[in-house]
């Protein structure tokens, strides 16, 4: 298992927690994410033989959250 934090722009709307954690949840080889709003940040655990960063980055841009590099 491996925990990455992706920086986001900022977030707007709580609702915007709800939608990013439900996705990635649902995402096969994602075992948590969870969206802290204040930071604006994603900390997804998950296992690189199922999933990578990139996959898991590009669903969140996917969704309307563009990625801070």
């Amino acid at each position: 298992m491996r925990t990455v934090k992706i920086q986001l722009e900022p977030l707007t709307c709580p609702s915007c927690i709800k939608k990013i954690e439900t996705k990635l949840g649902k995402m096969k080889g994602v075992d948590e994410a969870k969206v802290m709003f204040n930071s604006s940040k994603v900390k997804a655990t998950f296992d690189e033989d199922k999933v990578s960063k990139d996959e898991i980055e590009e669903t969140i841009e996917k969704l309307g959250y563009p990625i801070v590099a």
